[in-house]
């Protein structure tokens, strides 16, 4: 039996040896590597946090001891050791497994949902505090990684960091990346730091020399702070982390668990917050994740032996990959174009688009509110179009610089709006559900998705005749281009796909192939449906459906988006505000819950938004049976 099978605890892995740890370490690699070749998911990152989520818990006593791990994709390790080694790990990121994200809901010893980068500093310097005000002893350890620094609310948690916090210690997981390569000043700030080991010796020579000055040497060395921390502005930055209170500690080799754990037992009572500076490498026992950490970042299934990643079933491709290679069409065409994402260019397929036109594209790291203020910035004077690619999830985040900055400007950027629905394998954290809701509710704001990928293409085309902030949205979902001509879209017109005098089918972007199988399936019971592309949710067709209401009294939409706010209920305020009186609406969509990791397909049943289930509630909700029983 391995060490790993061993562990129903973390208490039960501090009865092992140091040399224990190093083969449980291979074990854990060992575990992951079988388990991600299945299920798919954040393989080299957690490959690159093993040992130091051992070490973490070796010397620490979770969940007492809080540890708050940055967006925690990088928790399996920590899953591992907490008693979530069974069945629930072979289902990871599936129906009835663990979550890929720390989820309280699993186990104590995951104190907050996470996912999203840049909140373990305040939620920690929360807990904190709350544990000071409690009178308790517990440690709390928030652990980041490097590209967490490139995260406003980061920064706005290190200000209110307090040189006589105790018992807080940040780990610092440095492995140089994020998804993609990291950018801008914080990552040279941490490579200049980490590349002057010179720094703190040399310090400790000047003292040397200073105290052997006759009569005041001591004196002198003892008062000499300001002219050493001069010496070591000028040869690194180190004082970057001890300016915000910390005493610095690094930097570490993260994959040595025995220095590790001795760094650990050294500083975990010292009287002053502390910040250790970890070495790793992104799949750390992988050649070929060592090698391409961002192709190795969100795994795929693969084979578990050569790692290479099996062949794709599916032969169509996918709406972000038609929107990265049409976009780059376009700036081939077009010198004004220019594209800004907030750390998402490998997800987003903008890569070709950064080494065709390196000029204008900027990636801003994982700042979002950041990257919509820089696009109106951009965007002011008009003399670019300005594209904004941005996670529909992580879209959210930057709702108070969407408003301010970009709408009440109206300055027309365009938000490529990518991960629009279910984001089946991350869960409630990652879902690109929500943002319609706030987008409605900003003046002046286009919000359109497109049923396929030509559809998309056109409104790519289209959308900077608009003149208006114009978000684009679509789901990372395998879809159709269609060998046609692309055609000039206009504003707030949609579309009919099929016609029927009994029921009005209102379908949003890829849920019209399931509203058309819907119709099908109507049909066999008698029923027969007009199915509607709206394409525009705003400004809504008034046109088409005014006289689309006038014919049909009985209205089903459908949307893979939250039921508050989205499409439904555009539909039904229009129903009210131009009162259609005798119109009865079935809104299908997602409720008013919390979804978690499944497969879509799944997901979709789950919630009654597929063409079966939906089937069987307009039957029963407009009495249609009754259609299907007369000869």
């Amino acid at each position: 039996m391995t060490h790993l099978e061993t562990l129903d605890s973390p208490d039960a892995l501090k009865k092992l040896s140091i040399h224990d740890l190093k083969e449980l370490s291979q074990e854990v690699r060992d575990r992951l590597i079988r388990v991600l070749s299945v299920t798919g998911g954040h393989l080299a990152s957690n490959l690159g946090s093993v040992e130091l989520s051992i070490a973490l818990h070796y010397v620490f006593h979770s969940p007492d001891d809080a540890f708050i791990f940055d967006v925690s994709h990088q928790t399996y390790t920590h899953k591992l050791l907490t008693g979530r080694n069974d069945e629930r790990f072979d289902k990871i990121r599936h129906s009835e497994g663990l979550n890929g994200f720390a989820h309280p809901k699993e186990s104590p010893h995951d104190h907050f949902y996470a996912g999203h980068a840049g909140t373990a500093l305040s939620l920690a310097l929360g807990m904190a505090r709350s544990r000071d005000l409690s009178f308790q002893k517990n440690h709390v350890i928030p652990v980041i990684g490097d590209a967490t620094l490139t995260c406003g609310l980061s920064l706005e948690a290190l200000n209110n960091v307090s040189r006589d916090l105790s018992r807080f210690i940040l780990i610092l997981n440095d492995n140089e990346m994020s998804i993609s390569k990291n950018v801008g000043g914080i990552t040279n700030i941490l490579s200049r730091l980490l590349s002057n080991p010179t720094t703190s010796k040399l310090t400790r020579e000047l003292e040397h020399l200073v105290s052997k000055i006759p009569v005041y040497g001591n004196s002198l060395a003892k008062k000499g702070m300001k002219l050493t921390e001069s010496i070591k502005n000028i040869v690194s930055s180190a004082p970057f982390f001890e300016q915000f209170g910390f005493s610095y500690i690094g930097p570490i080799d993260g994959h040595d668990v025995k220095k590790l754990v001795a760094v650990l037992q050294a500083v975990k009572d010292l009287p002053m917050p502390v910040i250790i500076h970890t070495l790793t490498k992104k799949g750390q026992g992988v050649k070929r994740a060592e090698r391409d950490p961002i192709a190795y970042h969100g795994v795929k299934p693969f084979d578990p032996k050569t790692c290479e990643f099996l062949p794709s079933t599916s032969k169509q491709a996918t709406f972000p990959k038609i929107f990265g290679k049409h976009v780059v069409k376009m700036g081939e065409k077009n010198s004004r174009l220019a594209l800004i994402t907030p750390a998402m260019s490998l997800g987003s397929c903008l890569d070709p688009f950064h080494d065709k036109f390196p000029e204008r594209f900027f990636d801003v790291g994982i700042a979002e509110g950041h990257a919509v203020t820089f696009a109106g910035g951009l965007c002011k004077t008009g003399k670019l179009n300005v594209v904004c690619s941005i996670y529909a999830t992580f879209f959210q985040r930057a709702l108070d610089n969407l408003f301010q900055d970009v709408c009440l400007q109206e300055i027309p950027v365009v938000f490529a709006v990518d991960r629009a629905g279910f984001s089946p394998g991350d869960g409630a954290t990652h879902h690109g559900i929500y943002e319609i809701s706030f987008l409605r509710a900003m003046p002046n704001m286009v919000i359109c998705q497109p049923r396929d990928g030509h559809v998309l293409k056109e409104l790519m085309e289209s959308a900077f005749s608009w003149k208006q902030p114009t978000a684009i949205r679509y789901p990372n979902l395998p879809t159709v281009e269609r060998n046609e001509e692309i055609k000039f879209r206009p504003l707030g017109k949609g579309e009919i796909l099929a016609e029927g005098e009994d029921l009005l089918i209102i379908a949003l972007g890829h849920q019209c192939n399931a509203a058309l199988s819907l119709r099908d399936l109507l049909k066999e019971k008698g029923v027969c449906a007009t199915v509607v592309d709206p394409v525009f949710i705003k400004p809504l067709d008034k046109e088409l459906f005014g006289d689309l209401l006038l014919k049909h009294n009985r209205v089903v939409t459908i949307e893979e988006h939250s039921l508050k706010g989205g499409l439904g209920s555009e539909i039904n305020e229009f129903v009210i505000t131009h009162d259609f009186g005798q119109v009865e609406i079935l809104n299908f969509g997602i409720p008013e819950t919390f979804v978690d990791q499944g497969g879509y397909q799944e997901l979709l049943s789950e919630i009654g938004l597929n063409p079966e289930k939906m089937l069987q509630r307009i039957m029963t909700h407009f009495s249609f049976h009754t259609y299907a029983e007369m000869p």
